[in-house]
């Protein structure tokens, strides 16, 4: 059986400048945060060199679709 990855995942880190997370990203929408300017007001992902912002804007977008099409529990 293969292991379920996302559950397992380990953190990688997205923002090197303000060593966050793709784990803290998806922390922070499952708490409500639900756009990308809220992730970086809250985190500061991508306000240094830039370079990560694409990446975090990926994430931060799969992670809301997630949250709005996972039924409640």
């Amino acid at each position: 059986l293969e292991p379920n990855l996302h559950r397992a995942h380990h953190a990688m880190l997205v923002c090197l400048c303000k060593a966050v997370t793709d784990r803290q990203i998806r922390e922070t929408i499952s708490e409500g945060a639900t756009t990308f300017a809220e992730i970086r007001r809250q985190l500061g992902v991508a306000t240094q060199c830039g370079k990560c912002c694409q990446q975090a804007k990926s994430i931060v977008e799969t992670a809301v679709n997630r949250q709005l099409f996972t039924p409640a529990s």
